[in-house]
């Protein structure tokens, strides 16, 4: 089970932060992050970031967000400054994990999305 929190409204460079905390889940999380999808269009890649704090950015939002992520409380937060209108969207936290006993296992599951809108 993924919980998600934060998002909203705000205005043209506004900043929002998100996080995700994850209970439940088979095996260890190796990777969590965050995917966006607008009206009309598809589900997009925003960030993901590894248990080893490696990190990944659209090139859209790079500079803008910071994807940041606390192991011992299995949660990825998500930074956003300087928020366009075109990062309306409602966003989907992703986990990745794995399990390796009895057989090596991969996990995926998705949060219920949150809404950000920006907008004056």
């Amino acid at each position: 089970q993924l919980q998600a929190s934060g998002g909203g409204l705000v205005q043209p460079g506004g900043a929002l932060g998100l996080s995700c905390t994850a209970s439940g889940h088979r095996g260890e999380i190796r990777i969590m992050g965050w995917y966006r999808q607008a009206p009309g269009k598809q589900r997009e890649l925003v960030s993901t970031i590894t248990s080893g704090a490696l990190t990944n950015y659209a090139d859209s939002v790079k500079g803008r967000f910071t994807i940041s992520i606390d192991n011992a409380r299995n949660t990825v937060y998500l930074r956003m400054n300087n928020l366009k209108p075109e990062d309306s969207a409602i966003y989907y936290c992703n986990v990745h994990s794995v399990t390796y006993l009895p057989s090596f296992r991969v996990d995926e599951y998705w949060g219920q999305g949150t809404q950000v809108t920006v907008s004056s």
